[in-house]
């Protein structure tokens, strides 16, 4: 199998180095390659980072064009609209062989960005057909499918065929980016992951974000992993951990601490890389020296953190259990795996809480519990009987919500206790954040 993106990581965590790897996009062609220079350059095992601008992930490429010569700001690249001499003098002496680069994109359409990443010699991008339909855009979900299911073939045709391994990877498990408990997040992960191999995709990669629990994350990633061997045997993949993706700590010492222990968690669970946030994240797109900034942070608190040997899979968690019924439970409405997650949806068996896609059917609820950890409070539909309850004695109100998406926020920057993975047993969003 080609090297590629998968195979540096993949060779990267082989010398016990955790990949660590920013957001970073922007309009400017000067900006873009500073960036990805810096990202490169700095104290940390790194990946590159292009994200695109919104107007190019959702197709509006006249208004990226019409930005482009009037000379607006963009938030991101616009990758489709500068056009192949442009992005190629981008990467001319950037990307190599070792300093891959990925297209981070948010669109529920992919296939121009995906010509214009393969026109250049790119292979390496993310994404899926729930994960950037459902919360990012108000296409159909079956126009999304579709979509998906052209542009991964699109990937995995012309990247083999130019002697590439192309590499996708799942936004799966960074629905929404907070409040759906980890079990979902780890089904819909395993899920897209498997449509991706339907598509002819043979290099994955599967997300999962941190959430409000140490203890509940070590056991979704976990899960995660045990989940990934069970299903997707013919294929090569990794994990991706993300740094949290709600509120985020407004003051530098809780963004730290929140990044040093998504840092932690990604080693301690054998995942082999990091999708960083910086402390500027809560108030503005961040700079190029506060990206390279959390990468060092981000890859000093890996070292650290290493492991002396892998962790075990865990096929005994309640993560486990629910991730597990869910995915079996979703297979069996279908044979063709995009046809089974429409299905899913619209029966409610995969329900994203607090989403207002109409294909969402929008019955599951979520709450935070008493130790931190995050549960269901109404499960609608989902086929948890004998695993969850059906749904809790009280209803999640408007104050206890607003209170949940900031639970994390205030734990940090308060440096109020909070349980560091060392004790554990293994047992908003802006438009140029994830979004893509």
């Amino acid at each position: 199998m080609a090297a590629g993106f998968g195979g540096f990581v993949a060779d990267t965590a082989a010398s016990g180095e955790l990949v660590v790897q920013p957001r970073m996009g922007f309009g400017d062609v000067a900006t873009m390659r500073a960036g990805l220079l810096a990202t490169k350059g700095a104290r940390a095992a790194t990946a590159g980072t292009i994200t695109v601008d919104s107007y190019t992930r959702v197709g509006d490429l006249d208004s990226a064009a019409a930005a482009l010569a009037s000379g607006a700001a963009l938030n991101g690249y616009p990758l489709v609209s500068h056009g192949v001499a442009v992005n190629r003098e981008l990467l001319r002496g950037v990307r190599d062989a070792t300093f891959p680069v990925q297209v981070r994109h948010g669109s529920a359409n992919p296939g121009k960005v995906f010509e214009a990443l393969l026109d250049v010699g790119l292979d390496a991008t993310e994404g899926g057909p729930v994960s950037y339909c459902l919360p990012y855009s108000r296409i159909p979900l079956s126009q999304a499918v579709n979509h998906w299911a052209r542009g991964c073939e699109l990937l995995a045709t012309r990247g083999q065929a130019a002697g590439r391994e192309p590499h996708l990877e799942t936004f799966g498990g960074c629905v929404l980016g907070q409040l759906c408990p980890p079990g979902q997040l780890v089904a819909l992960s395993v899920l897209e992951g498997l449509f991706f191999q339907a598509y002819g995709l043979r290099d994955i990669s599967l997300s999962y974000a941190q959430q409000t629990s140490p203890e509940q994350d070590i056991e979704a990633v976990l899960a995660l992993r045990a989940l990934a061997e069970e299903f997707l045997a013919g294929v090569r993949w990794h994990v991706v951990v993300y740094a949290y993706m709600g509120v985020y700590p407004q003051t530098p010492r809780g963004a730290a601490s929140l990044l040093t222990a998504a840092a932690e968690l990604a080693v301690r669970t054998g995942a082999e890389r990091l999708i960083v946030k910086t402390e500027a994240e809560s108030r503005r797109i961040p700079t190029i020296e506060e990206n390279v900034a959390a990468l060092e942070l981000a890859g000093t608190a890996a070292r650290a953190a290493r492991p002396v040997a892998p962790p075990p899979s865990r096929t005994d968690s309640q993560v486990y259990a629910e991730a597990r019924r869910l995915v079996e439970a979703t297979l069996e409405l279908h044979q063709d795996v995009g046809r089974a997650l429409l299905r899913a949806f619209k029966l409610g068996y995969l329900d994203i809480p607090y989403c207002v896609h109409p294909d969402n059917r929008g019955a599951a609820r979520s709450h935070i519990d008493g130790d931190g950890a995050l549960r269901w409070a109404d499960i609608g539909a989902l086929p948890l009987d004998g695993l969850v309850a059906r749904r809790r004695s009280r209803p999640v109100g408007s104050a206890e919500l607003l209170d949940a998406l900031h639970y994390v926020q205030r734990r940090h920057d308060a440096g109020s206790e909070c349980p560091g993975l060392e004790h554990a047993d293994g047992g908003g969003r802006s438009d140029h954040d994830e979004g893509y």
